[in-house]
């Protein structure tokens, strides 16, 4: 099968289709909040579909439409692939949901797949990768290598599943070292790299030699750790050639299984509006492109951690955990469970910064 991206300013009356129209085909809508370059969120997204159409041929066509804004834009996007016929849809950022879910009780014959979402209906599923685990053992790293004792982070949105990332980060790299002071800067944005290069300039200028870019969709951040000299872990893909001697490690996504599962259900009429939160142990999360930088002994700690991850040997917010203020929000020998990670709205001790209002 072929496709065609669209980004939303072109998009009017009835949405391109790929593939012949055949009657026993599903249609697929996806939408990404970003477009479709070689590295990033959305990369990993279309990377899923091309496993679709790989896996199920003429079963299926595909329309794609990038680069789309959440509201309006989004909302009047989404209803017009149901109108044109869309079968299946999948809607690729946080954003989407409440519209989603509302043309979703319109439309109960449509299946619907939504990133990060909270809220699931029959006909309306959700997906989230505990990016936590990966950039736990990325804070470890950061904690091993950096010689400042300043590490610094460029955040996109400050919903609950960056929070937990930003907090896994800060929990792993104190781990490794004590003495370490962890900045952040929230962007409010998926999508601006000058201003993500512009937070990571500022991060390096207040002595951060180890940045993080959480969920920035380009190599914007990797490429000013690049130039600056310093280490950098980023999110979505293997971004190490753009930074062959920035990137301390790559956080990477891969949805190919999932949506191929879901998408085989629905084509069965068994689609279920559940809740997928992917991570080490299932392969949804990855950690790519270690730096040769690391040591041998620093590399096995990383190793160690990540196998005790994925047995639940080790979780990345066991107790004690105190937040900013001193209160205590795990209590020793105890885990935090799924519902407060996937509600997390307030930071850990240890970390220069607030939550955005």
């Amino acid at each position: 099968m072929h496709f065609k991206t669209l980004t939303w300013l072109a998009v009017a009356g009835t949405l391109f289709t790929a593939g012949a129209a055949q009657a026993e085909e599903m249609t697929i809508g996806f939408i990404y909040p970003a477009p479709v370059a070689d590295v990033g969120w959305a990369k990993q997204l279309d990377l899923g579909r091309e496993a679709i159409e790989a896996s199920f041929g003429d079963k299926v066509k595909t329309t794609v439409v990038e680069n789309v804004p959440e509201g309006p834009d989004a909302t009047r996007i989404m209803n017009q692939m149901v109108t044109d016929g869309a079968d299946f849809v999948m809607l690729g950022s946080f954003g989407y949901m409440n519209d989603g879910l509302r043309l979703a009780g319109r439309n109960p014959d449509v299946s619907f797949l939504h990133a990060s979402g909270f809220k699931q209906t029959d006909n309306f599923g959700t997906f989230t990768p505990r990016n936590y685990e990966g950039f736990y053992l990325g804070g470890l790293a950061a904690g091993l290598v950096t010689k400042t004792n300043t590490i610094g982070m460029v955040g996109a949105f400050a919903i609950p599943e960056v929070v937990a990332e930003v907090n896994a980060i800060t929990l792993a790299a104190r781990k490794a070292n004590p003495d370490v002071e962890i900045k952040i800067i929230w962007l409010n944005s998926w999508f601006d790299p000058p201003k993500a290069q512009d937070a990571a300039r500022a991060l390096v200028s207040q002595g951060a030699d180890v940045l993080f870019s959480l969920h920035q969709d380009t190599p914007s951040v990797v490429n000013v750790a690049e130039a600056e000299g310093v280490y950098v872990v980023n999110t979505g893909s293997d971004m190490s050639a753009y930074g062959p001697n920035a990137v301390l490690a790559s956080v990477t996504m891969d949805w190919t299984d999932y949506f191929v599962r879901e998408v085989g259900a629905a084509l069965e009429g068994n689609f279920n509006g559940s809740d997928f939160r992917g991570g080490l142990s299932d392969g949804a999360v990855k950690v790519k492109a270690w730096s040769k930088d690391l040591t041998a002994d620093q590399l096995a700690q990383i190793k160690d951690a990540e196998a005790k991850l994925m047995s639940g040997e080790l979780h990345a917010f066991a107790g004690p955990i105190k937040d900013q203020k001193g209160q205590e929000r795990v209590a020793a020998g105890a885990n935090l469970p799924d519902p407060e990670i996937f509600g997390m709205n307030w930071l850990v001790e240890g970390l220069e910064g607030s939550l955005p209002n």
